[in-house]
Protein backbone atom coordinates (compact mmCIF):
# COMPACT_ATOMS: atom_id res chain seq x y z
CA UNK A 1 0.00 0.00 0.00
CA UNK A 2 1.31 3.53 -0.75
CA UNK A 3 1.44 5.53 1.85
CA UNK A 4 0.17 8.50 -0.42
CA UNK A 5 -2.89 6.81 -0.57
CA UNK A 6 -2.93 5.57 3.19
CA UNK A 7 -2.56 9.67 4.15
CA UNK A 8 -5.49 9.97 1.57
CA UNK A 9 -8.08 7.38 2.79
CA UNK A 10 -7.29 9.06 6.52
CA UNK A 11 -8.13 12.54 5.35
CA UNK A 12 -11.53 10.85 3.73
CA UNK A 13 -12.54 9.48 6.99
CA UNK A 14 -11.63 11.90 8.94
CA UNK A 15 -13.77 14.36 6.56
CA UNK A 16 -16.61 11.91 6.44
CA UNK A 17 -16.94 11.11 10.16
CA UNK A 18 -18.11 6.87 8.83
CA UNK A 19 -17.01 5.40 5.79
CA UNK A 20 -17.69 2.00 4.79
CA UNK A 21 -15.29 -0.53 3.14
CA UNK A 22 -17.72 -0.55 -0.20
CA UNK A 23 -17.40 3.50 -0.58
CA UNK A 24 -14.03 4.10 0.05
CA UNK A 25 -12.90 1.15 -2.22
CA UNK A 26 -15.19 2.60 -5.12
CA UNK A 27 -13.13 5.91 -4.46
CA UNK A 28 -9.60 4.67 -4.77
CA UNK A 29 -10.13 2.22 -7.35
CA UNK A 30 -9.12 -0.97 -5.27
CA UNK A 31 -10.90 -3.94 -4.12
CA UNK A 32 -12.77 -4.07 -0.95
CA UNK A 33 -10.13 -6.56 0.58
CA UNK A 34 -7.00 -4.09 -0.34
CA UNK A 35 -9.12 -1.00 1.26
CA UNK A 36 -9.73 -3.42 4.79
CA UNK A 37 -5.91 -3.79 4.73
CA UNK A 38 -5.41 -0.37 4.05
CA UNK A 39 -7.96 0.64 7.04
CA UNK A 40 -5.94 -2.28 9.43
CA UNK A 41 -2.87 -0.29 9.12
CA UNK A 42 -4.17 3.07 9.58
CA UNK A 43 -5.95 2.04 12.65
CA UNK A 44 -2.41 0.26 14.10
CA UNK A 45 -1.24 3.75 13.62
CA UNK A 46 -4.08 5.15 15.55
CA UNK A 47 -5.65 6.77 12.81
CA UNK A 48 -8.81 5.40 12.46
CA UNK A 49 -11.02 2.52 14.56
CA UNK A 50 -12.78 0.42 12.56
CA UNK A 51 -16.62 -0.64 13.05
CA UNK A 52 -18.98 -3.23 11.58
CA UNK A 53 -18.52 -2.38 7.75
CA UNK A 54 -15.82 0.77 7.54
CA UNK A 55 -14.19 2.92 9.76
CA UNK A 56 -14.78 5.76 11.63
CA UNK A 57 -12.42 8.25 12.89
CA UNK A 58 -9.98 7.73 16.26
CA UNK A 59 -9.87 10.98 17.57
CA UNK A 60 -13.98 13.19 18.37
CA UNK A 61 -15.03 16.55 16.93
CA UNK A 62 -12.58 18.69 19.47
CA UNK A 63 -9.51 16.60 18.81
CA UNK A 64 -7.46 18.60 17.15
CA UNK A 65 -4.37 16.79 14.99
CA UNK A 66 -0.92 17.91 15.74
CA UNK A 67 0.75 20.84 13.91
CA UNK A 68 3.47 18.91 12.06
CA UNK A 69 0.33 16.21 11.03
CA UNK A 70 -1.62 19.09 9.85
CA UNK A 71 1.68 20.51 8.18
CA UNK A 72 2.20 17.69 5.38
CA UNK A 73 -1.57 17.01 5.20
CA UNK A 74 -2.39 17.92 1.58
CA UNK A 75 0.99 19.94 1.23
CA UNK A 76 0.77 20.35 -2.77
CA UNK A 77 -3.23 21.98 -2.10
CA UNK A 78 -1.89 24.37 0.25
CA UNK A 79 0.47 25.70 -1.66
CA UNK A 80 -1.30 25.78 -4.59
CA UNK A 81 -4.57 27.70 -2.90
CA UNK A 82 -1.79 29.77 -0.69
CA UNK A 83 -0.53 30.93 -3.84
CA UNK A 84 -4.09 31.75 -5.52
CA UNK A 85 -5.43 33.69 -2.43
CA UNK A 86 -2.14 35.80 -2.51
CA UNK A 87 -2.84 36.61 -6.03
CA UNK A 88 -6.09 39.03 -4.54
CA UNK A 89 -4.59 41.02 -2.67
CA UNK A 90 -3.28 44.61 -4.35
CA UNK A 91 -0.76 47.05 -2.57
CA UNK A 92 -1.41 48.87 0.17
CA UNK A 93 -4.03 46.94 1.39
CA UNK A 94 -4.82 45.89 5.06
CA UNK A 95 -4.93 41.97 5.46
CA UNK A 96 -5.78 40.03 8.10
CA UNK A 97 -4.06 36.52 8.50
CA UNK A 98 -5.51 33.80 10.58
CA UNK A 99 -3.35 30.93 12.04
CA UNK A 100 -3.31 27.54 10.19
CA UNK A 101 -0.86 25.79 7.74
CA UNK A 102 -2.90 26.97 4.47
CA UNK A 103 -2.91 30.46 5.27
CA UNK A 104 1.16 30.05 6.43
CA UNK A 105 1.36 28.86 2.98
CA UNK A 106 -0.34 32.20 1.24
CA UNK A 107 1.99 34.16 3.51
CA UNK A 108 4.97 32.55 2.07
CA UNK A 109 3.59 33.47 -1.53
CA UNK A 110 4.00 37.69 -0.39
CA UNK A 111 7.09 38.33 -1.43
CA UNK A 112 6.91 40.19 -3.92
CA UNK A 113 4.84 43.34 -2.37
CA UNK A 114 5.88 46.68 -1.66
CA UNK A 115 3.09 47.69 0.36
CA UNK A 116 1.13 45.41 2.68
CA UNK A 117 0.17 45.66 5.84
CA UNK A 118 -0.78 42.45 7.86
CA UNK A 119 -2.11 41.51 11.09
CA UNK A 120 -2.30 37.85 12.48
CA UNK A 121 -2.25 35.76 15.66
CA UNK A 122 0.12 33.16 14.24
CA UNK A 123 3.33 33.58 15.20
CA UNK A 124 4.81 31.22 12.20
CA UNK A 125 2.99 34.06 10.14
CA UNK A 126 4.59 36.68 11.81
CA UNK A 127 8.11 35.09 11.34
CA UNK A 128 7.56 34.15 7.70
CA UNK A 129 6.89 38.02 7.05
CA UNK A 130 9.60 39.33 9.52
CA UNK A 131 12.33 39.81 7.00
CA UNK A 132 10.19 41.13 4.10
CA UNK A 133 10.90 44.82 3.98
CA UNK A 134 7.28 45.79 2.04
CA UNK A 135 5.25 44.29 4.61
CA UNK A 136 4.01 45.61 7.82
CA UNK A 137 3.00 42.84 10.41
CA UNK A 138 0.94 43.89 13.26
CA UNK A 139 0.57 41.05 16.47
CA UNK A 140 -1.88 40.66 18.33
CA UNK A 141 -1.62 39.71 22.22
CA UNK A 142 -2.85 37.36 23.98
CA UNK A 143 -2.17 33.52 25.19
CA UNK A 144 0.05 31.35 23.41
CA UNK A 145 -1.71 28.01 22.46
CA UNK A 146 1.17 25.09 23.24
CA UNK A 147 2.67 23.35 20.36
CA UNK A 148 0.40 25.64 17.72
CA UNK A 149 1.89 28.81 17.84
CA UNK A 150 -0.47 31.29 17.99
CA UNK A 151 -2.23 33.03 19.95
CA UNK A 152 -5.91 33.14 21.85
CA UNK A 153 -7.72 34.61 24.55
CA UNK A 154 -9.43 37.93 25.04
CA UNK A 155 -6.58 39.97 24.27
CA UNK A 156 -6.14 38.16 20.73
CA UNK A 157 -10.05 38.85 20.15
CA UNK A 158 -10.03 42.54 21.32
CA UNK A 159 -6.98 43.46 19.25
CA UNK A 160 -9.72 43.58 16.48
CA UNK A 161 -12.03 45.15 18.01
CA UNK A 162 -10.37 48.84 16.80
CA UNK A 163 -9.47 47.65 13.17
CA UNK A 164 -10.67 48.50 9.90
CA UNK A 165 -9.01 45.39 7.48
CA UNK A 166 -9.40 44.76 3.71
CA UNK A 167 -9.25 41.80 3.77
CA UNK A 168 -9.16 37.84 6.08
CA UNK A 169 -7.68 35.24 4.86
CA UNK A 170 -9.46 32.73 6.75
CA UNK A 171 -8.33 29.04 7.42
CA UNK A 172 -10.59 26.45 9.31
CA UNK A 173 -11.06 22.44 10.31
CA UNK A 174 -14.09 21.87 8.30
CA UNK A 175 -16.23 23.21 6.12
CA UNK A 176 -20.05 22.14 5.37
CA UNK A 177 -22.59 23.27 3.56
CA UNK A 178 -25.20 23.27 6.77
CA UNK A 179 -23.50 23.68 9.78
CA UNK A 180 -21.00 26.16 7.98
CA UNK A 181 -17.44 26.60 8.99
CA UNK A 182 -16.20 25.04 12.08
CA UNK A 183 -12.58 24.48 14.25
CA UNK A 184 -11.86 22.32 16.88
CA UNK A 185 -10.71 24.78 19.45
CA UNK A 186 -13.72 27.15 21.14
CA UNK A 187 -11.13 30.01 21.90
CA UNK A 188 -9.99 29.67 18.76
CA UNK A 189 -12.86 29.95 16.70
CA UNK A 190 -13.81 32.98 18.94
CA UNK A 191 -10.67 34.69 17.30
CA UNK A 192 -11.56 33.71 14.54
CA UNK A 193 -14.98 35.15 14.96
CA UNK A 194 -13.26 38.65 16.13
CA UNK A 195 -11.11 38.97 12.66
CA UNK A 196 -14.15 38.19 10.57
CA UNK A 197 -15.38 40.98 12.13
CA UNK A 198 -12.64 43.47 11.45
CA UNK A 199 -12.78 42.55 7.35
CA UNK A 200 -15.15 43.53 5.10
CA UNK A 201 -13.86 40.50 2.50
CA UNK A 202 -13.59 37.14 3.75
CA UNK A 203 -11.46 34.35 1.19
CA UNK A 204 -11.49 30.86 2.86
CA UNK A 205 -8.51 28.94 2.07
CA UNK A 206 -9.90 24.93 2.34
CA UNK A 207 -8.16 21.92 0.56
CA UNK A 208 -10.73 19.27 -0.50
CA UNK A 209 -10.32 17.38 2.81
CA UNK A 210 -11.85 19.96 5.17
CA UNK A 211 -14.99 19.13 2.93
CA UNK A 212 -18.19 17.84 4.55
CA UNK A 213 -16.35 18.17 8.21
CA UNK A 214 -17.90 19.22 10.90
CA UNK A 215 -15.54 19.94 14.61
CA UNK A 216 -16.43 21.26 17.32
CA UNK A 217 -16.98 24.87 17.22
CA UNK A 218 -18.84 26.82 14.80
CA UNK A 219 -16.81 29.77 13.21
CA UNK A 220 -19.44 31.14 10.81
CA UNK A 221 -22.04 30.06 8.46
CA UNK A 222 -21.05 29.56 5.16
CA UNK A 223 -22.94 32.56 3.88
CA UNK A 224 -20.31 34.57 5.30
CA UNK A 225 -17.48 33.82 2.84
CA UNK A 226 -16.76 36.08 -0.13
CA UNK A 227 -14.31 33.94 -1.68
CA UNK A 228 -13.85 30.78 -1.73
CA UNK A 229 -10.24 28.78 -2.97
CA UNK A 230 -9.96 25.22 -2.85
CA UNK A 231 -8.30 21.81 -4.88
CA UNK A 232 -11.90 20.00 -5.27
CA UNK A 233 -13.57 19.81 -8.47
CA UNK A 234 -16.56 22.09 -9.27
CA UNK A 235 -18.98 18.81 -8.93
CA UNK A 236 -18.12 19.23 -5.31
CA UNK A 237 -20.92 19.08 -3.11
CA UNK A 238 -19.92 21.92 -0.38
CA UNK A 239 -18.36 23.64 -3.50
CA UNK A 240 -21.89 23.30 -5.46
CA UNK A 241 -23.37 24.54 -2.15
CA UNK A 242 -21.07 27.72 -1.77
CA UNK A 243 -21.62 28.54 -5.17
CA UNK A 244 -25.78 28.52 -4.45
CA UNK A 245 -24.79 30.41 -1.19
CA UNK A 246 -23.06 33.15 -3.71
CA UNK A 247 -19.43 32.55 -2.97
CA UNK A 248 -17.14 33.20 -5.14
CA UNK A 249 -15.11 30.05 -6.03
CA UNK A 250 -11.74 30.23 -7.39
CA UNK A 251 -10.65 26.36 -8.20
CA UNK A 252 -6.96 25.60 -8.13
CA UNK A 253 -4.91 22.30 -9.65
CA UNK A 254 -2.39 21.23 -7.03
CA UNK A 255 0.77 19.54 -8.31
CA UNK A 256 1.65 16.19 -7.61
CA UNK A 257 2.66 14.90 -4.30
CA UNK A 258 5.55 11.99 -3.95
CA UNK A 259 4.62 9.17 -1.80
CA UNK A 260 6.62 8.86 1.48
Amino acid sequence: MSKGRRREVAAVVASAGEVTYADLAERFGVSEMTMRRDLESLELEGLVRRVRGGAIPMVGRSQEPPLAERSRSALAAKQAIGKAAALLLDEGETAIFDVGTTTLECARALSGFKRLTVVTASLLVAQELANAPGITTLMTGGVLRPGEMSLIGHRAEDAFADLNCDTVFLGVAGVDTERGLTEYNLDDARVKQAALGAARRCVLLADQTKFGRVTFATVAPLTRVDVLVTDASPDHPVVKGAVDAGVETILVVAGSEEDQ
